[in-house]
């Protein structure tokens, strides 16, 4: 039998005799259930939290570090101290748990403050707390930097209390700084000692020498010494490149590039 269709089509669907027998069939009513079944049967977050709560105890080992920038009048004293974990364990560590930045000037007091706390903050957090030290680092003064104790570069003072933390970070062990091979100490030693030959023999050679041709910079830690008309080597900041045979040398790290 041929039915008219006098609508438009807006969509179809296949009745199978199963939906046609499922229509016919009368409604369920579903049995009352308590809501406190309901409540205790329904599925939870499965949220495990991986954190610790640590309670500041009542001594803390740690170091305190001076810093003397000619960008402030008085010298600054950064006190870090460190929490034990798992003391007395095979598993013990030690990790930064706050800082403290104390100096007789007033001038960077608030923001000198703010820094320590926001510090010790992260670091009473745990987790990777290394990525303060290249941040602090990367923080360049728009007035300049300056070469401290040593001739090492510092573009400003929050990179020094950077470098501070990280040589603090090194001491416990959470920061391990990779050491130069064999090779590398030997072809430092013999550019030194190059330099150090060619430097005497050029003294010899001049009947008045001059004072400066006699001054060191001493590299704070080694003992290490470099001549004061080094410039800073871009590689690991520190004023110990010199001119040899053509090709600027680091005295510190090795670094040669020939021109």
């Amino acid at each position: 039998m041929a039915v008219k269709i006098d609508k438009k089509i807006k969509g179809y669907a296949v009745v199978t005799p199963e939906d046609k027998a499922r229509e016919a069939a009368p409604p369920v009513v579903a049995a009352p259930v308590d809501r406190a079944t309901v409540e205790a049967e329904a599925a939870k977050d499965n949220i495990i939290h991986m954190h610790e709560r640590i309670e500041r105890p009542e001594v803390l080992i740690g170091s305190t570090y001076k810093i003397k920038s000619p960008m402030v009048e008085h010298a600054m004293y950064v006190t870090i101290n460190d929490i034990v974990l798992n003391a007395g364990t095979e598993h013990e560590l030690r990790r930064p748990f706050e800082v403290f930045i104390n100096s007789k000037s007033m001038d960077h007091f608030q923001w000198i403050v703010g820094l320590t706390r926001i510090m010790s903050a992260v670091f009473r957090k745990g987790g990777d707390v290394t990525f303060l030290v290249e941040e602090m680092k990367a923080v360049f003064d728009p007035r300049g930097g300056y070469f401290k104790a040593g001739g090492v570069y510092m573009p400003s003072l929050v990179a020094e209390i950077g470098a501070v933390v990280e040589e603090h970070m090194k001491s416990i062990g959470l920061i391990h700084d990779p050491e130069m091979s064999a090779h590398q100490r030997a072809l430092i030693a013999e550019k030194r000692k190059q330099f150090e030959e060619r430097s005497k023999k050029n003294s010899d050679v001049s009947a008045a020498p001059s004072a400066g041709t006699q001054e060191d910079i001493a590299v704070t830690g080694d003992g290490t010494s470099f001549p004061p008309s080094a410039t800073m080597c871009h590689k690991c900041s520190t004023k110990a490149l010199v001119i040899m045979d053509g090709c600027a040398t680091c005295l510190n790290c090795g670094y040669s590039k020939c021109g």
